[in-house]
């Protein structure tokens, strides 16, 4: 009977020690979620942050895209125009010998504007 005892004993101490093990487990792996949450949490926050970035950066690249075709636009017209122009200055300079006169006009320039060349990644915000 004494080694009965002894033995149940034994095995409520095994139970109580197991017990204790699951405990202690179960608080630890409530720890380690925990963390895990909160890195989750930061992450997420951190991505919409950048995604909001990302979104202005996209809108003001299209505003400059805009901008840089509306003046290849206008230097196009110019190129187009500048042969009307210069068939005129080159009569009229012909005549106005003056050195002012020819530089105070843009159109008796001697080159041809240049398209505007750019892309997003030289934008360094």
């Amino acid at each position: 009977m004494q080694s009965n005892r002894e033995s149940a004993r034994r095995s409520r101490m095994r139970k109580q020690k197991h017990l204790d093990d699951l405990t202690a487990q179960v608080a630890q792996l409530s720890k380690d979620n925990n963390q895990i949450l909160t890195s989750i949490n930061i992450t997420t926050q951190h991505y919409m942050n950048v995604e909001a970035e990302n979104s202005i950066l996209r809108a003001q690249e299209l505003e400059l895209s805009q901008r840089l075709e509306s003046l290849n636009g206008i230097l196009n017209y110019i190129n187009i125009n500048s042969g009307v122009y210069n068939e005129i200055d080159q009569s009229q300079t012909l005549q106005n010998t003056s050195a002012d006169s020819c530089l105070m006009n843009p159109m008796n320039f001697l080159y041809d504007n240049q398209p505007i060349m750019a892309s997003t990644d030289m934008f360094h915000y």
